[in-house]
């Protein structure tokens, strides 16, 4: 009888978890079944073996075909549930099953520096034909575990972020490859040191330019959680995964402006889940993949180990398919031409090829994963350029980039070096001169020294220059048409300072937007930091052609990005522009509130890698200034979440060619631009009053269960934990500003 009581302890599972996938018991008589294996449960003992042996192939068959209704007619929110099933494999059970042994590091268990973020050293063996190789790996990823409340479900702190870094330099240090597995709904949102957006943003910078193979198999991507591990050379993904720029709950309760507190509606829910585009097959065809790894039907779990072999097959042949790709010799190219053709990994001719790479094969490997990285989300943006205009284009920026490097690269440093020569030679001869001439000069100094008084000359200042406009001061060539309003207005900080009621013509005139009391900066538009920073008339748009546009036919969206383009003249919420402070040229990227609040799409981060590419063509300096951003823009699913990494690579670039990268952050800066091209910079700066962090207060509410003090994405909180280097006051925006170009950044730099 005990065989039997496990079958149907096996069914009994089986049911349950078609409940999980459908949320309900009342679709294909699944309450019918639970009700049948409750009265099996009770005549256990009462009724014949081969009675209740037949029951038990009634109640599997009819199981049975109920899962195969629901395989073939899965909808992507029930892909998320399976996903988040406590059936499902872990990272651990990878570990287990995938690899011949591993050694867990930063601590064990419960123990370990943030349980929710593993990492091992492991050995994983390859069989060719039938001799055994044996290879070293680094495995980094989420652990959700089953049941553990203290891997926290696979949301990672800052600290676990920060640990899978600290150990993909040591990978990189012993020349061994990673393999990533994510497997989290999102990263913890909290800004204490080192801060969840800032970490995460500092973890995608380092794997721009690792110079080891890396892969990633993607199983729950939820947004910046998944980035932090997630930039690599080949993208896996599991059949019955999600991968997504928001949960389809958050997005629902975005969309559907759900109270705080209020249930989502679970249509609303389903909508955004399908319209998102979050399944395998969505992101295959988007391209924010590379494969899909094939489960059994309904997902795999903890104990399907044949799919665990065929874990093993994928993540070997994604790892010599990046490796080959590195090889110059003919025969493993050759090779890789056959491994292509294999219909499954399995199939695949078996060949030992080296995991580790030369100084050349380094340099093909990275130059592989900036081209695969730049060319991501191509189709998400449109643009206006007529063929004969992009020809020419082309022809402008190679003729900008030979120019440049001769001018800058060769003639000004062989000016340099001939200086330095100069320099020493005349420092050295005037050592000499001087050792020489030594005595006869305090000779001659006893024979002459006299006490004389001298009175200084008196410093006459003319009239005029007493009177010339500092050069740094604001332009003042802007007044913000807030100051036409002729009433008062109270500073928001009135009741804690004692702020006296403003005249709005004077605060948004002569104050720029300031209370003279207490300092609080109420927000402008963007136009007065456009005229009145940068040098009058130095203003000049480019790729204003890139337009966004609603690539995954998102339900609604066309209308809005209609609103938002005939409201602000603009097609995206980037804003890029050459221009000018007291005479130095910059390139400039502003992110502004006006076009859907600032959030960044294919288009936006299309026109941030442009203006990358100017200013280390040009070797400029480059601003992003954030008058605003809301964060990726979540009607783009993925398409906005890999910009994230596409930035960031564009920023690596021209920061490894020596430019200087400057963030100054205004009003609300939050979410991916923050985790990834903005946190990145070494030199981010903001406004006063400005908010910075990784989520909104609802967010941080709902995630953790704490409520924040108010002022706890404050700049002056960012600039405690170390996240920014400054605080400006708007007025001296210009003036500070002009001093960073001056005294920081590289040598390089055309002006130095």
């Amino acid at each position: 009888m005990n065989d039997l009581a496990k079958r149907l302890k096996n069914i009994e599972q089986r049911i349950s978890y078609l409940i999980h996938i459908k949320n309900t018991s009342n679709w294909g008589n699944l309450s019918g079944f639970q009700a049948d294996c409750e009265k099996l449960k009770k005549s256990l003992f009462d009724m014949e073996k081969e009675q209740f042996s037949a029951e038990l192939d009634k109640l599997n068959k009819g199981i049975s075909f109920l899962e195969e209704r629901c395989e073939e007619e899965l909808t992507p929110m029930e892909r998320v549930r399976i996903v988040r099933s406590p059936m499902r494999f872990s990272l651990k059970d990878i570990l287990e099953n995938v690899y011949e042994e591993y050694t867990e590091l930063g601590g064990e268990g419960e123990f370990n520096i943030d349980p929710a973020m593993m990492v091992a050293k492991a050995t994983i063996v390859r069989r060719i034909k039938k001799k055994p190789y044996t290879s070293s790996a680094m495995v980094i990823g989420q652990e959700t575990g089953h049941g553990e409340e203290f891997r926290n479900g696979g949301s990672c702190k800052p600290w676990g972020n920060e640990k899978a870094l600290r150990y993909m330099k040591v990978a990189e240090t012993e020349g061994i490859p990673i393999h990533f597995y994510i497997f989290t709904p999102g990263s913890y949102p909290i800004e204490e040191y080192p801060g969840a957006a800032q970490q995460i943003a500092r973890n995608i910078y380092a794997m721009t330019k690792l110079r080891i193979p890396m892969i990633s198999v993607i199983s729950e991507g939820g947004s910046g959680g998944a980035e932090a591990v997630g930039l690599s050379d080949f993208r896996l993904m599991f059949s019955h995964g999600y991968y997504s720029v928001i949960s389809p709950e958050g997005a629902a309760a975005i969309e559907g402006k759900v109270r705080e507190g209020t249930k989502v509606p679970p249509e609303l829910v389903e909508k955004c889940a399908t319209q998102l585009k979050i399944t395998a097959a969505d992101n295959l065809q988007l391209g924010s993949i590379d494969r899909i790894i094939q489960e059994p039907p309904l997902g795999a779990k903890s104990d399907d180990f044949n799919f665990f072999g065929l874990i093993r097959s994928e993540i070997i042949r994604a790892t010599d398919e990046v490796i080959l790709k590195t090889k110059s010799v003919r025969g493993f190219r050759a090779y890789e031409v056959k491994r292509k053709k294999a219909e499954k990994p399995e199939e695949a001719p078996q060949l030992d090829i080296p995991w580790d790479l030369d100084q050349r094969e380094i340099n093909r490997l990275l130059a592989e994963r900036s081209k695969k990285y730049r060319s991501l989300a191509l189709h998400g943006f449109d643009s206006e350029t007529m063929p004969a205009e992009t020809f020419f284009k082309n022809i402008i920026n190679t003729t900008e980039k030979v120019y440049y490097t001769f001018r800058y690269d060769v003639l000004k440093n062989q000016q340099k070096q001939a200086q330095k020569v100069i320099k020493e030679v005349s420092g050295e001869g005037s050592a000499f001169i001087r050792g020489v001439t030594a005595p006869f000069s305090a000779v001659y100094g006893l024979f002459s020294r006299r006490e004389t008084k001298k009175t200084p000359a008196p410093q006459i200042i003319s009239p005029a220059s007493s009177s010339a406009q500092d050069p740094l001061e604001l332009t003042d060539t802007y007044t913000s048409p807030l100051a036409n309003v002729d009433r008062t207005i109270s500073c928001p900080n009135a009741e804690k300072h004692g702020c006296q009621d403003m005249w709005v013509p004077d605060l948004y005139g002569e104050f720029g937007g300031v209370c003279t009391t207490c300092g609080h900066h109420f927000p402008l538009e963007y136009q007065w930091y456009l005229k009145n920073i940068f040098d009058p008339h130095s203003v000049r748009a480019f790729n204003n052609d890139i337009y966004s546009r609603n690539p995954l036919d998102y339900d609604g969206f066309d209308e809005r990005l209609q609103l938002s383009k005939s409201k602000t003249g603009m097609g995206s919420a980037n804003l890029t522009f050459h221009a000018k402070v007291s005479g130095i040229n910059m390139v400039v990227s502003m992110l502004y509130s006006d076009f859907r609040n600032g959030t960044v799409g294919s288009a936006e981060g299309e026109k941030f890698v442009l203006a990358c590419e100017i200013a280390k063509r040009k070797k400029r300096p480059l601003l992003a200034y954030v008058h605003t951003t809301g964060g990726i823009r979540i009607q783009e699913g993925t398409l906005g979440v890999v910009q994230m990494p596409k930035c960031t690579m564009a920023v690596r670039e021209y920061i490894d060619a020596g430019g200087l990268y400057i963030v100054v952050y205004d009003n609300n800066s939050y979410a991916g631009p923050v985790a990834s091209f903005l946190g990145c910079s070494p030199y981010q700066f903001a406004i006063r009053s400005s908010r910075i962090g990784f989520a909104g207060q609802r967010v941080i509410r709902e995630t953790t269960g704490n409520d924040i003090p108010p002022d706890y994405q404050k700049s002056r909180n960012a600039l405690k934990r170390g996240h920014i280097q400054g605080v400006w006051d708007r007025r001296e925006f210009r003036r500070n500003l002009h001093k960073v170009l001056l005294t920081m950044g590289s040598p390089n730099l055309y002006y130095r």
